[in-house]
């Protein structure tokens, strides 16, 4: 049974940094490139990041190139998003995300709020 539960998530002041993890079972994690997105209220969900199975390759939303990094650590089965600097406009819901086999399949999310 695939699981992804994503943690992290919280309230912080803008500039600040938060670091997003998603830990992963049910399936061969190292052979599969993970995802995260997000969706902000009132907002269709959106693609953040993606890396690679090895975590040789990543891709990054135009919003948050240079201020967040997607990393992953196979040994743990776990995806990572640090973020920084970040805005008010990164309030969102997060979520981690794999297709295996033609199939989507999503955590429950983590809160970010970037709030003064």
């Amino acid at each position: 049974q695939v699981q992804l539960v994503e943690s992290g998530g919280g309230l912080v002041q803008p500039g600040g940094t938060l670091r997003l993890s998603c830990a992963a079972s049910g399936f061969t994690f190292s052979t599969y490139a993970m995802y995260w997105y997000r969706q902000p209220p009132g907002k269709e969900r959106e693609l953040v990041a993606r890396i690679s199975s090895a975590g040789s390759s990543t891709n990054y939303a135009n919003s948050v190139k240079g201020r967040f990094t997607i990393s992953r650590d196979n040994a743990k089965s776990t995806v990572y998003l640090r973020m920084n600097s970040l805005k008010p406009e990164d309030t969102a819901v997060y979520y981690c995300n794999v297709l295996l086999r033609a199939e989507l399949y999503w955590g429950q999310g983590t809160q970010v709020t970037v709030s003064s």
